[in-house]
């Protein structure tokens, strides 16, 4: 396709969409989601065992066997965003010339971050960095690049190299790029918020029938797969909308965060920690080609284990991180976007990362008193907390950080799929954002009670290997549509 116009024919997309107890649906997609998600949930409650050993199988069959291609789709997609960033092109705003934010940039940034990986790194801050210190002074297959063993020094770095990497650029990479996919061509080709829209460049007017409805269903059941508990308290944000419920939490979260880091750093070896800062991101570059290699690795235990698994994640996310960018992201340059949802979140993750999991290294090199190393991974942060004054204090602030993550997560979900089994529209009544917050939210409740939600989380990282595919040809439909805008500029 070589010219466009700001006003692509939709032919009759969106007359298809039905009004049933009082939502607005696009039956092509709502419907094979919801018989799709429903078998998956029925199958888990009626036989646990089987279905988790199906969709176990399925996880390790597409992380073992396309591992290569995991990692070359984050290094393409990273390189992509990169080259359109530095690029003319990164001169275009999304929204055109005249288009200005909706929200100011420590709300925009704080949503962006909030419904990434916020929760993660809180989760994962303190356990992932022991994880891979241990593992490297062990050495072998499961140690990072196959580890330091016995050098505490640089076991160190390599931990500290590897959890940077599995959180930074490529991760938040494959969620820009989606975003970035969906906000240029619903906001300067007046297409509908949806995945389908930055593959007309590829397959034209196809967009609008099965192919799109194939695209879109794929995308929803990746997101329905993620779960969803705490209903009630998240229905008090989700009835703000993006306004006031997501934007007042991020923002507030945002606040306690930094508060909590700021504890950790001046109750621990401080200027170390500073330090560290410095040296982490120079051990990270270091590390960077021989981590982001796809083939011939001889680190198998920890390259499947974390880095392949936590891609196929990251995209199985994207299209609801990338949704959700998108959805705040009106009036910003290409470049501002990119900074805003690839560098900055980068770096603040490296300095959390750093000051929690640097202060935890040192807690076991220096005598692990508080039993960290052998603590699980679930409790590893409260333990480095309990090393540290106000021990009670910070472990309930860490709760209602990952609670409150989680909340703004989820109301941003909700959000999403409601957008997405909506025909691109957004502006549905919020009974039905109610709806499917209480319909997915009931979902998460009952498998995790029933044991269920094992297999609908392995479902959803198998699902990210065709989503690995889809990002290609999304990364080539954008670079299309940013080119013709930039022609007509």
């Amino acid at each position: 396709m070589t010219e466009w116009t700001r006003d692509i024919d939709r032919g009759d997309y969106g007359a298809s969409n039905r009004k049933w107890w009082g939502m607005v649906v696009n039956p092509a997609v709502f419907l094979p989601t919801a018989i799709l998600s429903l078998s998956v949930i029925l199958f888990s409650l009626i036989a646990p065992q089987a279905s988790a050993d199906l969709f176990s199988s399925m996880r390790v069959g597409a992380v073992t066997h396309f591992d290569w291609f995991f990692m070359s789709v984050g290094n393409i997609v990273l390189l992509f965003c990169i080259a359109v960033a530095i690029s003319p092109l990164g001169k275009i705003r999304l929204g055109g010339k005249g288009a200005t934010p909706d929200y100011s940039r420590l709300s925009w940034f704080s949503m962006l971050f909030g419904a990434g990986m916020g929760i993660g790194l809180v989760f994962y801050g303190v356990g992932e960095p022991v994880t891979h210190f241990m593992s490297s002074m062990a050495g072998g297959a499961g140690a990072p690049l196959g580890g330091a063993a016995g050098n505490a020094a640089e076991a160190r770095s390599l931990a500290m190299a590897a959890t940077i990497f599995d959180w930074s650029l490529h991760p938040w990479a494959i969620y820009a790029m989606v975003g970035l996919a969906l906000a240029v061509f619903a906001y300067d080709f007046n297409l509908p918020l949806s995945m389908r829209s930055a593959f007309y460049p590829l397959l034209g007017k196809a967009v609008w029938g099965r192919a799109g409805d194939g695209i879109e269903i794929l995308a929803a059941l990746s997101i329905v797969g993620l779960i969803a508990i705490m209903a009630f308290v998240t229905f008090l944000s989700v009835r703000g909308g993006i306004d006031r419920g997501i934007r007042i939490l991020s923002e507030l979260n945002m606040w306690v965060a930094f508060a909590l880091l700021l504890f950790i750093l001046a109750t621990g070896a401080t200027l170390t920690l500073l330090g560290d800062i410095g040296s982490n991101i120079v051990a990270y570059l270091k590390y960077l080609p021989a981590l982001s290699n796809p083939v011939a690795r001889g680190d198998a235990g920890f390259y499947h284990d974390w880095t392949v698994y936590y891609w196929a994640w990251w995209i199985s996310w994207s299209p609801f991180v990338g949704m959700f960018m998108a959805r705040i992201s009106l009036g910003r340059t290409v470049r501002e976007f990119m900074a805003g949802a690839l560098l900055a979140p980068t770096l603040l993750g490296i300095i959390w990362l750093t000051i929690f999991g640097d202060a935890s290294i040192a807690t076991i090199v220096a005598g692990d008193v508080g039993g960290l190393a052998k603590a699980s991974l679930d409790q590893q942060l409260f333990v480095m907390l309990g090393t540290l004054p106000w021990a009670q204090v910070t472990s309930f602030v860490s709760v209602c950080l990952i609670m409150i993550f989680f909340v703004t997560g989820w109301d941003s979900g909700t959000l999403v799929i409601d957008t997405m089994t909506a025909g691109g529209s957004t502006d549905t009544p919020l009974r039905q954002k109610v709806i499917w917050l209480l319909a997915v939210g009931g979902i998460g409740v009952v498998l995790l009670l029933s044991g269920g939600l094992s297999s609908l989380q392995a479902g959803a990282i198998a699902a990210g290997l065709p989503l690995a595919a889809v990002l290609l040809f999304l990364a080539l439909g954008t670079l299309k549509g940013l080119m013709a805008l930039h022609r007509q500029a």
